[in-house]
């Protein structure tokens, strides 16, 4: 498979599996409050709930991304949404919380074969120049699924809590059929994989430290870490200072990430191609840091709107400047590299829900302060990386 150009069908296909699965992710945000409230649970719950998700991801994700990399993207993704597809059943038929979180893991393990092979896929069937492009379409199908996905959970809760997850179940299901007949294996030179026995995570963390691009990792992990801080008791938060329904929360989580979305689509190509990765990730941590503390002054549905929709924005721009310049820099791992980035994701998207969750217990703005003191933390490291990158490349020109 040529890469001269952006493949369309395959990436289309790979964007369509993205939606699904970021949109089963997300319907679960506007109903969860009421689901925890079945089994008397509180803030606590909720962010260990989304916190073993990302756990499962976190474990799974090096795993997953040298199994790509051994034998194809395809068999890798289409594991993941049978995963996934099952993790959604499971949920949808719990009536335990033990089995809830059984449910959570499954689908973390899901996510993690899909999500960093997908982004070595498109790797794949992109050259450097077109990269941005291709990353910046699949992350505007993550967003637009994690959008959506508040949308269609507040939506079809009406015909009851369980009935999202079922048809979740069932759309994730038929991606998986479609995938392995119509998702053709991008084809590679094999002196372009790099074949090693397989090590532990604790290795594989330990190796990423000696990669040129370990800097953007870290940042992908304490940004990670600040974003779930928002976006995992966001729901809660309406809930119990303002006593937003779940439809509420979905509109909320639709509309404000959408402009996101729309921004990520249209306007990301341009501005990196403008003004580079490196400055849209310095203005746009300093704009999430913002919107994320002006929460605590909101007053109402318009207001709570209008922050969420600058923070999205912010978020959608952020995550693909990372995402692209990692993978400019892996060269031929790519597998290995999304493996890794996935993996410092997850260690965020794990360790922020559970920590926001406790914190929102002992009071509901905390989780929007320490948030926000952990995104300018990223900004503080991202700042030192590219001025060191900058002398770097000073020598390299005066030698």
């Amino acid at each position: 498979m040529s890469k001269q150009s952006i493949h369309q069908f395959p990436l289309l296909l790979l964007m369509m599996n993205m939606f699904i699965v970021m949109t089963g992710i997300g319907l679960v945000i506007p109903i969860m409050p009421t689901i925890i409230q079945e089994f008397g649970a509180g803030g606590k719950t909720f962010g260990f709930l989304i916190a073993t998700f990302a756990f499962a991801q976190f474990l799974f994700s090096p795993l997953a991304g040298d199994l790509s990399d051994r034998y194809g993207r395809k068999k890798a993704i289409v594991f993941g949404l049978i995963l996934f597809s099952a993790a959604q059943f499971l949920f949808a038929f719990s009536n335990y919380l033990a089995f809830l979180y059984v449910s959570r893991i499954i689908g973390g393990i899901g996510g993690a074969f899909m999500i960093p092979s997908m982004m070595a896929f498109v790797a794949d069937i992109t050259t450097v120049e077109t990269r941005a492009k291709g990353m910046g379409r699949l992350g505007a199908s993550m967003s637009f699924g994690f959008v959506v996905g508040p949308g269609v959970g507040g939506f079809l809760a009406e015909l009851g809590l369980r009935a999202p997850f079922l048809i979740a179940g069932t759309v994730a299901a038929a991606a998986a059929v479609l995938s392995w007949f119509f998702l053709r294996e991008p084809e590679k030179e094999k002196a372009d994989v790099l074949v090693k026995q397989r090590e532990s995570l604790v290795k594989q963390l330990a190796l990423s430290v000696k990669k040129p691009y370990f800097i953007l990792l870290v940042m992908m992990f304490t940004l990670s870490f600040g974003l779930a801080n928002y976006q995992s008791t966001i729901s809660l938060f309406t809930d119990r200072k303002f006593g937003f329904s779940p439809s509420d929360i979905s509109i909320l989580m639709v509309v404000g990430g959408l402009i996101g979305v729309i921004v990520q689509a249209f306007v990301l190509d341009r501005v990196l191609e403008r003004f580079g990765e490196v400055r849209i990730m310095n203005v746009m941590l300093v704009v999430a840091a913002l919107s994320m503390v002006s929460i605590l002054f909101a007053a109402g549905f318009t207001s709570v709107l209008l922050i969420s929709a600058v923070f999205f924005t912010a978020a959608s721009l952020l995550r693909p400047s990372i995402n692209t310049t990692i993978s400019k820099m892996a060269g031929d791992e790519q597998g290995f590299a999304a493996g890794m980035n996935n993996a410092y994701m997850s260690i965020g998207n794990m360790i922020g829900p559970a920590l926001a969750g406790t914190l929102f217990d002992i009071n509901m703005g905390l989780p929007y302060i320490f948030g926000s003191i952990i995104i300018v933390v990223t900004l503080v490291i991202c700042i030192r990386w590219a001025r060191g990158r900058s002398r770097q490349k000073a020598v390299r020109s005066a030698e």
